[in-house]
């Protein structure tokens, strides 16, 4: 007597993680760039899978030649290893590589002399990379703009053109003539005049793009900064490859990174260590110019019991003694 085989539906059916796709993508693009470490993100949907990935080209080379190498090989490599479908993998280039110099290279802030002579010495890398403060220097420049070419343009039309003084002018001046220093209207004006000084005084003075880091280089004239949130992800992929770690939050900011880690199986104060050990190099992988503190906390789940002793054989415990302690000899 024979039996039919079960169908396909009813045998079973293959689920390959975002995880799984995501360290695919990441191998297949070091494969296409030997030597450069890259970070992708993956999504997963039925059968069909979106790759995104952030690459550090070599430099100088094609950047649209070597972006179409990488896409390639990605889709076909995820591809083939995971029987999903990935219709295209999303490139940016996060940064360039730039040239090792096998002598040290002259100093940012000591350029050649004029006689032809080098100068070397330690490359200086910039503390904080500092914003150009767009949008408020814009809407700064846009309303002074607006307020004195008015004015501008009613003093001319009034001198040149012989034309009355415009509504808004008159209507102004005769409520500043009425208003005193002591008028609560001028007061609250002021007030926020003040403010408004401070407030572009406090964008002057301090660097702002907080969410970035800066990066030591060993190349002349070249500063670099990495996003915080990359430095989050790079620790938080670390502490989870660690054995018994599940849940892992990461907060990285300029002076101090927090590491909070959920414990399921093992030993809690080896599991603290190794995910110490791992947030470190991680962060020392970054070459971040301020290195960070690393607070590590290690939470044990619900689940979590502690490991159990090994229990120590008989025959250690009879030559010992009973209660597993050596008998003092006369």
């Amino acid at each position: 007597m024979t039996t039919a085989a079960a169908p396909a539906a009813q045998r079973g059916t293959t689920t390959v993680s975002e995880r799984a796709v995501r360290r695919i993508a990441e191998r297949a693009t070091t494969e296409a760039l030997p030597g450069r470490a890259a970070r992708a993100a993956a999504t997963v949907r039925g059968r069909k899978a979106e790759v995104s990935l952030g690459v550090t080209l070599p430099c100088p080379s094609p950047l649209a030649d070597g972006v179409q190498d990488v896409q390639r090989h990605v889709v076909d490599r995820t591809r083939a290893l995971t029987g999903l479908e990935v219709p295209a993998a999303r490139v940016d280039v996060t940064s360039l590589a730039a040239p090792r110099y096998s002598a040290p290279p002259v100093s940012a802030a000591t350029p050649a002399s004029p006689a032809g002579e080098t100068v070397t010495g330690p490359l200086r890398t910039a503390a904080r990379w500092w914003s150009g403060r767009r949008f408020p220097v814009a809407l700064l420049t846009s309303a002074a703009a607006l307020g004195c070419g008015a004015l501008a343009v009613d003093l001319i039309e009034v001198h040149m053109a012989h034309h009355a003084a415009a509504a808004w002018r008159v209507s102004a001046g005769r409520w500043l003539s009425g208003h005193g220093p002591g008028d609560p209207a001028v007061v609250i004006a002021g007030g926020l005049t003040a403010l408004l000084g401070v407030w572009m005084i406090v964008l002057a003075v301090t660097p702002g793009l907080r969410h970035r880091s800066t990066v030591r280089t060993e190349a002349e004239r070249v500063d670099a900064a990495v996003d915080r949130s990359a430095v989050e992800s790079l620790v938080r992929d670390a502490v989870g490859d660690v054995a018994g770690i599940g849940a892992v939050r990461v907060r990285v900011r300029r002076r101090r990174i927090a590491v909070r880690a959920s414990l399921a199986f093992g030993d809690r104060a080896e599991a603290s260590a190794a995910v110490t050990a791992a947030a470190r190099a991680t962060v020392t992988s970054c070459r971040l110019r301020r290195e960070p503190r690393i607070r590590v906390t290690v939470t044990p789940e619900p689940v979590w019991q502690p490991p159990t002793p090994t229990p120590v054989p008989e025959t250690v415990v009879a030559a010992n003694g009973v209660d597993g302690r050596r008998t003092p000899t006369a």
